[in-house]
């Protein structure tokens, strides 16, 4: 029982050092959360409307009306591109989470190429390639290579910061 008072002292502690820290925001940075908290619900009511959309879709008008064949491509396309439709909105929501908790103070780079590389996962999956025209196919092909790119660049960047900061941190223990 000490356990649950002390995880729930822990809660209230935490509440009030969070209530304290909004209080000592600047006011810019309290219009910044505001708008971070109004673009969560309403992500969060996309979601909610997505995931509808793919239960509906998927119980209702595939396995109940006897039309759910995993095998024809279409319907695999179409099943799939919800559910990807899903989880871009979940990872938008989450980066803007990330935000919102103060983790950083922007939203990071790596999140939104991996958003746009989700992006352009889901068009190439719901495309029917003999219908494309060629040179939107060039393009799809060229973003993502692009945004591959830029990923690896940005991660060999905050991969160079990190070991910079440790570097740091162990010079600064030796003098200590």
């Amino acid at each position: 029982m000490a356990t649950d008072m002390e995880e729930t002292e822990r809660r209230d502690l935490a509440e009030r050092s969070a209530l304290a820290g909004w209080w000592a925001l600047p006011i810019y940075e309290k219009f910044e959360q505001a708008v971070v908290y109004v673009l969560t619900a309403l992500i969060a009511v996309v979601v909610i409307a997505a995931v509808w959309n793919l239960l509906t879709s998927v119980i209702g008008g595939l396995i109940l009306a006897g039309s759910f064949d995993p095998t024809d491509h279409r319907v695999f396309q179409s099943v799939f591109g919800m559910i990807l439709t899903v989880i871009i909105a979940l990872e938008f929501k989450r980066s803007i989470l990330v935000v919102g908790e103060r983790q950083f103070g922007i939203v990071q780079v790596r999140a939104v190429i991996l958003i746009g590389l989700l992006a352009i996962v889901r068009k190439v999956i719901v495309l029917d390639l003999g219908e494309i025209d060629p040179s939107k196919l060039l393009a799809l092909a060229a973003g993502s290579l692009a945004l591959g790119i830029v990923y690896w660049l940005v991660r060999d960047q905050d991969r160079k910061e990190r070991e910079d900061v440790a570097t740091r941190i162990d010079d600064h223990k030796q003098t200590v």
